[in-house]
């Protein structure tokens, strides 16, 4: 009987024990009467709680560079995927630097690793461009995210921001279009307005 007694008391000991609970003041004094911890311990706990406390930020970070990554990594196979007609037009457009109206100049250079591609930059900017089909004929490229357009005709490219509503650079030449240029003023186009058909 006492053996039935002892093990229900043991079997309920937990049980009462989560039943009382310790007011503040109790729980202070119970960490007061313990004996301080052996320092090797309570240096190694410190350790390990510093330890997790600084591992922490370095898990969220390398998580959120690996999701960075990710996305520029779908980014960049986005970009990849340029159609045959968008090769095509890029191997139209003229690179280097080039002169522009009003002392500016921009400089026009082909992405090494994203082929197709190019960078376009001047004094306060810097775009990266795609090649866009065009149905007038014009060489065009453009930074969708910037709004911005390089527009190449024979005797002359221009660059416009499109979001800002204005151009940054006019008249721009490669030496192929300053060569253009100087033989439209010795033998003019034809004038859209001059039709043959009405005379």
């Amino acid at each position: 009987m006492k053996t039935l007694i002892a093990s229900a008391m043991l079997l309920l000991a937990p049980v009462w024990s989560m039943a009382q609970p310790a007011t503040a003041a109790q729980a202070g004094k119970s960490v007061a009467k313990k004996p301080a911890a052996k320092p090797a311990k309570a240096a190694k706990a410190a350790h390990e709680a510093t330890t997790v406390a600084k591992a922490a930020p370095t898990s969220s970070r390398t998580r959120l560079h690996s999701g960075a990554m990710q996305v520029a990594a779908g980014i960049a196979a986005a970009e990849i995927a340029l159609t045959p007609e968008e090769l095509a037009v890029s191997d139209e457009v003229h690179t280097g630097r080039m002169a522009c109206e009003l002392g500016a100049f921009v400089q026009v250079e082909r992405d090494a690793q994203s082929p197709g591609r190019f960078y376009v930059e001047g004094k306060g900017f810097k775009y990266h461009m795609a090649p866009v089909t065009s149905v007038t004929g014009a060489v065009r490229l453009e930074d969708q995210r910037a709004g911005a357009v390089w527009i190449q005709i024979a005797n002359k490219s221009m660059l416009m921001n499109q979001k800002l509503g204005q151009r940054m650079a006019d008249e721009c030449m490669s030496p192929q279009q300053f060569t253009v240029a100087e033989g439209f003023k010795k033998n003019p186009p034809p004038s859209l307005l001059d039709n043959p058909a009405a005379k």
